[in-house]
């Protein structure tokens, strides 16, 4: 059996053994039988210290266990701020081939006549899906071709597509996304798709 002292170095937050048993040439990536790392211990409790220490003694900052977390998505969830920032920067300056994260979903309700202030404006039916309530918005008995009520409520999606419900890729208005689109949305409608460190609920004491 494999000698895990670094891991519950990691797990005590115990710099001064860790330190020692990285230079005595201990598995920085040693693994317990869930598959955690001394780096996974050391993100999820916030010790950005002991992570410093890791990263510098040659630690894989995308190893993950059973659980399929990286060390970056273990000190997110556990609103590890400081910590959640310096791997940010570790991960973007990282060298070789990335994992891909997941498409973070987003969307956010505005008015269409808001929408429509925008100089390049149209409006379409993409992938149309008619709702039990579309008779409401027919004027000539034809859903496909009646005009949308300026206070409709649609949806900004986190690729800036525009969609009649909240669902992305269905019932789309609108998906001629461009520069000038983007800009309109940031300084017209204030639309933001918001970044990690948006959401979290910060926890800076290790436990």
């Amino acid at each position: 059996m494999s000698d895990l002292g670094l891991l519950e170095a990691a797990k005590s937050g115990n710099h001064a053994e860790a330190e020692k048993l990285i230079k005595s040439g201990n598995d920085v990536n040693q693994q317990d039988e869930q598959g955690w790392t001394p780096l996974n211990f050391a993100s999820g409790r916030g010790d950005l210290a002991m992570v410093k220490l890791l990263v510098d003694g040659g630690a894989d900052i995308f190893k993950v266990g059973r659980d399929q977390r990286t060390p970056y998505m273990i000190a997110l969830a556990a609103g590890r701020v400081s910590v959640v920032k310096y791997l940010r920067e570790i991960e973007k300056d990282y060298p070789g081939e990335k994992p891909a994260r997941p498409e973070q979903k987003y969307c956010k309700a505005y008015h269409l006549a808001d929408l429509r202030k925008f100089s390049s404006w149209s409006e379409s039916r993409i992938n149309w899906k008619e709702s039990k309530d579309a008779n409401k918005e027919k004027t000539d008995g034809d859903a496909e071709s009646a005009a949308f009520a300026d206070d409709k409520i649609v949806f900004i999606h986190q690729d800036f597509t525009v969609t009649d419900g909240v669902y992305h890729n269905e019932n789309v208005i609108f998906n001629q996304v461009g520069g000038e689109w983007k800009e309109f949305c940031a300084s017209s409608l204030g639309f933001k798709v918001p970044d990690d460190l948006d959401l979290i609920v910060p926890n800076e004491s290790n436990g």
